[in-house]
């Protein structure tokens, strides 16, 4: 059940992390703080299709 997905900075869209979750215990999308290499700051990244 462990997919892999794609985490997308928010202010630049720029695709910077990939990272695995469980889709039966989490069927959103995930959102974390990471940080952006073009900005040089933490900025919020989320899961994209």
């Amino acid at each position: 059940m462990r997919v892999i997905i794609t985490l997308a900075c928010t202010e630049t869209g720029d695709r910077n992390y990939t990272t695995t979750k469980n889709k039966r215990n989490h069927p959103e999308r995930m959102e974390m703080k990471k940080y952006c290499p073009r900005l040089k700051r933490v900025t919020l990244h989320r899961e994209t299709r």
